[in-house]
C-alpha cells in the first residue's frame, strides 16, 4: 500500500481508544511515525477504568505499517507535556503533525440536565480534560511543528460549526467542550496560517467507539444487532472513518485550504475517496440534520 506519511512524525494526544486510536493506526498505516499518548497503560488505568491501553495503540500503529511510540501523559499537567514534546525534538527533530484529541468526559456529563442541576465538580472537570489540555499541548507543541513548513494541527470535537451553532449539545458543560473546541481550530487557524501551517476542526460522525459498542451491548463484528433498540445508528461509522480524514488531509499538499475550518469525516471522504471499513462513505451530519432531526423513519439510503 502507499504511505505518503512515511518520512512524518505525528502526536496524537489522546490515543488509548475511540477516535484518537482510530486516526492513530491510520496515520501508521500512512507509514507515519505516531507519536501516542493517554492515562490509560498496562502498568495502571485512568479514572476510566476501561481495558484499553496506550501500549495497545502503539501495537496497532506499527501493525498497520508505521511505528508507534507509547507515551503515559496527563495532558492536565504542563511538565509533562513540555517533558513529551521534548522527547520528540530530541528523538525526531520534528513535528509534522498535531491531533488533539484529549477528552475522557463520558462519565462527567449528565444528559439535559441545566447548569444549576449539574454536578459542579464534574462539569468543570470536563472543561479542564476537554479545553485545557488542548490549550497546554498546543502551548508546548507548537513551536516544534513550526519548525518546518506545512505542519497539520487537527482539532477533535464532536459536531459541525454549522450544528452546534443551532443545536444545543446534551448539556451546558459538554455543548461549552465541544463549541471551545471548534474556536480553538479557528484562532490557531489564524495564528498558524501566516506561519506555514494549517489548523482545522474535525468532528466524526456518530463513532462506533470502545465505549459506544458496549453501552450498546454489541461488538465491532455485530454491531447491527443494536439497531433493533436505536435504528439510527445505522448510519454509524468505525474510529478508523475519522482516521482516514485526518491521514488524507495529512498528505493532501494543498491542505491550507482548509485553515481555520470545521470539517467532517463524510465530507471529507467525498473529496479525498475514502471509505470505512465497510467501504461505505458515512455523511452522519447529513443524516443527522435530514432524517434523525427531522423525525423521519431510519432509513440510510443515500447516506452511506
Amino acid at each position: 500500500m502507499p504511505q505518503p506519511l512515511k518520512d512524518k512524525v505525528a502526536l496524537v494526544a489522546g490515543a488509548t481508544r475511540g477516535a484518537g486510536r482510530g486516526i492513530a493506526v491510520e496515520l501508521g498505516a500512512a507509514g507515519a511515525t505516531v507519536y501516542v499518548t493517554g492515562r490509560s497503560t498496562r502498568a495502571a488505568r485512568s479514572e476510566y477504568d476501561r481495558p484499553e491501553t496506550l501500549e495497545d495503540t502503539a501495537d496497532l500503529v506499527t501493525a498497520a505499517g508505521g511505528h508507534g511510540i507509547a507515551v503515559p501523559t496527563d495532558h492536565l499537567d504542563p511538565a509533562q507535556v513540555r517533558t513529551l514534546v521534548d522527547r520528540v525534538a530530541d528523538e525526531q527533530g520534528r513535528l509534522d503533525v498535531l491531533v488533539n484529541d484529549i477528552w475522557g468526559g463520558e462519565h462527567l456529563f449528565a444528559w439535559d440536565a441545566p447548569v444549576w442541576e449539574h454536578d459542579l465538580d464534574k462539569g468543570l472537570r470536563l472543561l479542564r480534560l476537554a479545553v485545557e489540555t488542548h490549550a497546554i499541548t498546543s502551548h508546548h507543541a507548537l513551536p516544534l511543528l513550526l519548525r518546518r513548513p506545512g505542519g497539520l494541527v487537527v482539532e477533535m470535537t464532536d459536531g459541525t460549526d454549522a450544528y452546534n451553532r443551532e443545536n444545543y449539545r446534551v448539556s451546558f458543560f459538554y455543548d461549552l467542550a465541544k463549541t471551545s473546541v471548534l474556536r480553538m481550530a479557528f484562532a490557531l487557524g489564524h495564528e498558524l496560517g501566516p506561519r506555514g501551517a494549517t489548523a482545522v476542526a474535525l468532528t466524526p460522525g456518530w463513532m462506533r467507539s470502545e465505549i459506544m459498542l458496549d453501552t450498546f451491548g454489541v461488538r465491532e463484528e455485530n454491531w447491527r444487532d443494536a439497531l433493533d433498540q436505536v435504528p439510527h445508528f445505522a448510519i454509524s461509522e468505525t474510529p478508523r472513518y475519522v482516521g482516514r480524514a485526518v491521514a488524507a488531509l495529512a498528505a493532501d499538499p494543498e491542505v491550507a485550504r482548509w485553515n481555520g475550518r470545521s470539517l467532517d469525516a463524510g465530507s471529507l471522504a467525498r473529496t479525498y475517496g475514502f471509505t470505512d471499513l465497510d467501504g461505505s462513505s458515512p455523511d452522519a451530519w447529513r443524516y443527522l440534520v435530514e432524517v434523525q432531526d427531522a423525525g423521519k423513519p431510519a432509513d440510510v439510503t443515500g447516506y452511506r
